[in-house]
């Protein structure tokens, strides 16, 4: 398949999931989907580098996932819900893996949201009952 360039492909930090990081990580979104299942995560849990080969993954994906490098896991396609279906069950929440992606620990990560947050309510009013931000 051939995929045009994009203007987004060149920001830097950001990890753009769109068509083309898709097409190349779906059989890793597609083991992580599996993980909806508990039979599938006791499995994985089991021999990690089996079950990927299970869903074909290329070795650098599969080399992420067994490691649990999140952020990798995120730069490779992975769609980040999905990628919560992974992360959670090994103990890893939301916010520690959004830590991980900033390279910070999970308590600065939790105080940047709490910072954030103030104010709120006034930008809220201010922009109309909708703040993007």
């Amino acid at each position: 398949m051939v995929w045009k360039k994009h203007d987004y492909e060149d920001i830097p930090g950001s990890y753009v999931f769109d068509g083309k990081i898709a097409h190349s990580a779906y059989a890793m979104n597609k083991l992580f989907y599996s993980f909806n299942d508990e039979s599938c995560r006791e499995e994985f849990n089991a021999d990690p580098a089996a079950y990927c080969d299970k869903f074909g993954l290329t070795d650098e994906q599969k080399a992420l996932v067994v490691k649990q490098d999140f952020l990798g896991v995120l730069r490779s396609g992975a769609n980040i819900y999905y990628m919560a279906k992974f992360a959670i069950p090994r103990g890893v929440s939301v916010q520690d893996a959004g830590a991980a992606f900033q390279g910070i620990t999970g308590d600065e990560f939790r105080e940047k949201l709490l910072e954030k947050r103030e104010g709120l309510e006034e930008r809220l009013k201010k922009e109309g009952g909708y703040w993007n931000g």
